[in-house]
């Protein structure tokens, strides 16, 4: 494995060298080697999965088009993939780190993931993306900075639910048709309780602080609350919102924000608060400590009464209408509003039951991955042997009565082509879907089902622009985005049991052409499973 990561490191700076001598302006690169172990985590779980020793794993601290190269070595007993929750990947789904484009990294092995944070900036996180393996950690914070707000500090703080069950044995019960049930603890960068010996943060007074933040559990939405002080929204899943102060937020599962914080309280120890939202059946609630300098606990103690949360729907609703695009400086905000739309699928989700056992599903179909890649099926010219195009309809059908078909779904669409996609959500329970490659404009929500007279409210103006979204209970989401990103992407449920069960599409984008300006060749190093071990390769783009 040494050897084979030396040669890899070897191409990567051969190729360095070549732009150099050609008198290309190189971006920087950022090498990072993990050790991906299987290990105890005190008082939460035998096993979890640790990056080099660590967990949550170690902060990517990069910018603006830096280029990474994190070389994997896989010492766990079981196969692994990583995926970069937000980075777009551009022309470039190789690095993508999902099932539906790469072969996962066996035991004992090693793989080098090499992607560059091509124009974009922002908070985001990765994760093992195999199954529920995200269950068991293996995430961390992936921050790409640009510097265009002054801080003293930046934070990353890693929020979710957490289920004290190893991810085999919650995908045990989802493989026998049973749900996994609720989580055991909520967790703050992985740890659900802390001493004021031990304080999380320190924060200097009349100083401004950014915390990144995101929701990296698999099931559960939280509210954040800071003790005493106030957050300042300044972005959203890499892009800059107009800046609102908020006492809470709701952050559903996969989604990130950055916050300003100024330490404009007395000195003293205040918490850190993250609790569990429209969950009936239980109420999980964690704290951290953040300790002003200079101040002492047994003199300036946290108080013991917490902020409330919000209890209902309607303020997560409401909360939401105010996130508006930062227009100041952003392109975006004038374009999108006089783009025809060339297609719109509306995207159904719904429980059933197959056989007895429990299943999701989109629009009557459940996804299930085949044993070949569905990007390496359509590189090697195999798509017939592995999957259909377009199984799935825009519509979902009236007949409620139709048998669910179990099997890849693949939607193919136009390159560049500007493409309106509804979320419909009849169920009581919400709903957070996440997109690789693109960032999409929310457009529209709105209570009941959609219809095309919807589009009237619209906000065409300044929407934000974000790579993951929440669908309320009996309720819809309206995304718009244009398809100039070629490849293959992930569109799943952000709730892990429902993708795992078969919420969840692959979106396949082409140019028609074998075009380097359209997308990647496959890289020489890239691993090759199911039917394509011993094809011919075919030849590079150009």
């Amino acid at each position: 494995m040494e050897v084979i990561a030396a040669l890899i490191s070897i191409v990567l700076m051969t190729t360095m060298m070549r732009s150099r001598s050609l008198g290309v302006e190189e971006a920087p690169y950022l090498y990072l080697t993990w050790k991906v172990t299987y290990g105890p985590v005190s008082g939460l779980k035998d096993n979890a999965i640790l990056i080099n020793g660590e967990f949550p794993g170690p902060n990517i601290n990069a910018t603006t088009n830096t280029n990474v190269v994190v070389n994997i070595f896989n010492n766990m007993e079981f196969p692994v993939l990583f995926t970069w929750s937000g980075i777009q990947q551009r022309r470039n789904c190789w690095q993508d780190g999902t099932l539906g484009t790469n072969c996962p990294i066996l035991p004992i092995n090693n793989y080098t993931y090499h992607f560059q944070l091509k124009d974009q900036i922002g908070t985001f996180f990765y994760y093992p993306s195999i199954g529920l393996q995200r269950a068991d950690g293996g995430y961390g914070g992936l921050r790409i900075n640009d510097h265009r707000l002054p801080v003293s500090d930046d934070f990353t703080l890693l929020i979710g639910d957490w289920y004290d069950k190893p991810h085999k044995q919650l995908q045990k019960r989802l493989n026998q048709g049973k749900p996994i049930g609720q989580p055991f603890t909520v967790l703050i960068n992985g740890k659900n309780t802390q001493s004021l010996d031990s304080p999380l943060f320190e924060m200097a007074p009349e100083k401004t602080y950014r915390f990144r933040v995101c929701n990296v559990g698999i099931r559960t939405s939280l509210n954040l609350r800071l003790q005493g002080h106030s957050m300042k929204l300044v972005e959203i899943d890499g892009s800059y919102v107009v800046q609102n102060e908020y006492d809470s937020l709701d952050i559903h599962v996969g989604q990130c924000y950055s916050v300003l914080v100024t330490a404009n309280n007395k000195i003293g120890f205040y918490y850190i608060i993250a609790s569990t939202r429209f969950t009936k059946k239980y109420l999980y609630m964690t704290t951290a400590v953040i300790k002003y300098v200079g101040s002492d606990p047994k003199k300036t103690p946290p108080s013991p009464i917490l902020p409330d949360p919000p209890t209902t729907v309607l303020w997560s609703i409401n909360q939401t209408s105010t996130f508006k695009l930062n227009c100041t400086d952003n392109p975006a905000c004038l374009h999108y509003s006089g783009i025809n739309i060339a297609r719109t699928i509306v995207l159904q989700n719904s429980v059933e039951n197959v056989d007895g056992k429990l299943r999701y599903a989109i629009n009557g179909k459940s996804f299930e991955y085949p044993d070949t890649p569905l990007k390496l099926s359509e590189y090697f010219g195999i798509v017939d042997e592995v999957f259909k195009y377009n199984t799935i309809e825009d519509q979902p059908s009236s007949d409620n009565t139709t048998d669910v078909v179990i099997g890849p779904i693949v939607v193919k669409n136009k390159y560049r082509d500007f493409i309106e996609i509804v979320f419909q959500n009849p169920e009581r329970s919400i709903q957070s879907y996440h997109l690789d490659g693109y960032s999409f404009f929310v457009v529209g929500m709105g209570v009941g089902k959609w219809s095309s007279e919807k589009r009237k409210k619209y906000n065409m103006i300044d929407a934000v622009s974000r790579n993951s979204i929440q669908v309320f209970q009996n309720s819809w989401t309206a995304i718009l985005l244009i398809f100039d990103n070629c490849g293959m992407w992930n569109l799943k449920s952000e709730i892990l049991e429902r993708s795992y069960l078969g919420q969840q599409l692959y979106f396949s984008v082409q140019s028609g052409t074998r075009s380097l300006e359209d997308e990647y060749t496959m890289p020489d190093y890239f691993l090759l499973c199911g039917k394509v071990v011993g094809l011919h390769k075919p030849p590079p783009n150009t």
